[in-house]
């Protein structure tokens, strides 16, 4: 959390070079997934199935909710159908991947893939800060917080960063449940383009790129774990390693953040991105509390 906030603030004081931002793609991105891949060194596939499939009643749950009311509440702000349905998806899978995903579909202008973008974002930067004092202030156990962070925060990187922040199994769990989440972007993209195909706008869609193929190598990172051709003993430098990892991911995102650009989005975009965001929030707490979970 401290990275990402030293990141914002270096960015609000100075300008970015250019020569900088291809680095801080590849750490913003490469480096967080290469991270989340070496937790999975630490995890044995079995708990990670047993996770995915146990949670999935508040994933599902909670994606529905963005779903749903993202078209509603969109209309009743007037916003345009292309930047209410990528806001919803982004709030509802994985932040700007599932938009980028969804936009191969839609094909929206590029001002309304930037404005949900900024949105999500937005929200994204907010959950770090505010989700672990929440879960204190409400008592929750480790496990309870990691469902809680992975199925109601928008962007992979501020799941890990406000689970790990809570504490190292916090982390762990949230990792899985995100992921869990983050495979979701393939039947609602395949919907899409079964919608599409019946107005004749169906278009040949990339699904190489629309794949989060890192979420595989994480299984087999799980799989070589629980096999035993990792050993425990190695648990605690990979979680070094990876936490490092994590650390330089986050204050490139920091850097990266322009908050001025993000407060530009305007007050409806913002407004619909806040009532998801706080719907998923309460739904994945209340659905955590019918089931038990």
């Amino acid at each position: 959390m401290l990275a990402i906030v030293l990141g914002i603030a270096l960015r609000a004081v100075m300008p970015l070079p250019e020569r900088c931002r291809p680095g801080l793609a590849f750490s913003s991105r490469t480096l967080l997934q290469a991270a989340i891949v070496l937790s999975g060194l630490a995890l044995s596939i079995g708990a990670v199935i047993r996770t995915g499939l146990g949670t999935l009643p508040v994933t599902l749950g909670s994606v529905a909710v963005a779903l749903l009311l993202a078209p509603l509440v969109g209309r009743a702000l007037g916003l345009r159908g292309a930047v209410r349905s990528l806001i919803g998806v982004g709030t509802a899978i994985c932040g700007a991947s599932a938009i980028a995903a969804v936009a191969s579909v839609i094909e929206p202008e590029e001002t309304e893939i930037a404005l949900a973008i900024a949105t999500v974002f937005f929200y994204n930067i907010a959950a770090v800060l505010v989700f672990p004092p929440i879960g204190h202030a409400l008592q929750m156990t480790q496990a309870q917080f990691g469902l809680w962070a992975g199925s109601a925060i928008n962007d992979t990187s501020s799941v890990v960063a406000a689970g790990y922040v809570y504490g190292q199994q916090a982390g762990a769990y949230a990792t899985i449940v995100k992921l869990t989440r983050a495979t979701l972007i393939l039947p609602i993209v395949a919907g899409i383009v079964a919608l599409r195909a019946r107005s004749g706008a169906a278009k040949e869609i990339p699904w190489r790129h629309i794949v989060p193929w890192f979420i595989l190598w994480f299984l087999v990172a799980a799989l070589a774990s629980g096999a035993g051709i990792v050993r425990a003993s190695w648990h605690g430098a990979i979680g070094v390693l990876a936490t490092f990892l994590i650390a330089t991911a986050l204050a490139a995102i920091g850097v990266n953040t322009e908050l001025r650009r993000l407060l530009r989005a305007g007050p409806r975009p913002l407004a619909l991105g806040f009532f998801l965001w706080v719907a998923v929030a309460l739904s994945s707490l209340a659905i955590q509390r019918v089931t038990g979970l």
